[in-house]
């Protein structure tokens, strides 16, 4: 006997691409991770060759590398734990739970607010570079030195990396927003099923209350044979 609370219902598409676009996002969080640790390396090199004609000591130097090393790879780390639970709530998505839906809202709005930031201070960083006193010339020119050593390709690889995520989170949130996707995550009641008739009573049983007794046969009489097929 099938429930009607087991049937299988569809999936609405709004769902399924959501759930994609974040599959999708995870993917381009690690290809990301590992672009940036794989320019780390020629960056860092770029950099102590273009520091040497500077005024900065070799301290100054060692340290901004520093800096630069465990930023690249604390930043590589924070987008690999980020695609692994966008990963993990496109999981959850499809299998229709309710907390992944609120969750993935959540990091929508985070999203947004990250990528934006980013963006801002991509274009700070273009527009006006770090400026310091007469007396910090040498540190001047090496946050000068490191802008010239990150590969062409880095600010505008990454401005489309903060725009693409900002625009890929605005859309999950609107697709599961959508009607059919608040149906699909709609708490749904258990329908029981209607009990099937039991069996008639047998002659000469008490009958259920309000209902019609079976007679039984006279006392000493024979009850006819079944027809014979």
């Amino acid at each position: 006997m099938s429930y009607p609370d087991q049937v299988a219902v569809r999936r609405p598409a709004a769902v399924s691409a959501a759930a994609a676009l974040l599959g999708l996002m995870a993917l381009a969080a690690g290809a990301y991770a590992v672009t940036i640790l794989l320019a780390l390396g020629g960056t860092v090199d770029r950099f102590r060759s273009a520091a040497a004609g500077t005024a900065a000591g070799p301290g100054d130097v060692d340290g901004l590398v520093r800096l630069l090393r465990l930023s690249t790879i604390g930043a590589a780390v924070l987008t690999v734990l980020v695609g692994l639970l966008l990963v993990g709530l496109a999981g959850g998505l499809l299998a229709r739970r309710r907390a992944a839906r609120i969750i993935v809202w959540a990091v929508c709005g985070l999203g947004l607010l990250a990528g934006g930031c980013a963006l801002v201070v991509l274009a700070g960083q273009r527009a006006a570079p770090v400026r310091l006193g007469a007396g910090d010339q040498g540190v001047a020119d090496l946050f000068g030195t490191l802008g010239e050593a990150y590969p062409s390709w880095w600010i505008p690889a990454n401005a489309g990396v903060s725009a693409g995520q900002a625009l890929g989170y605005l859309v999950v949130a609107v697709l599961l927003g959508l009607p059919s996707a608040n149906t699909w995550f709609a708490p749904h009641r258990p329908v029981l099923p209607t009990p099937a008739p039991g069996p008639a009573p047998a002659a000469g049983t008490a009958a259920p209350h309000g209902t019609t007794p079976v007679p039984a046969p006279p006392h000493g009489t024979v009850p006819p044979a079944p027809p014979h097929r």
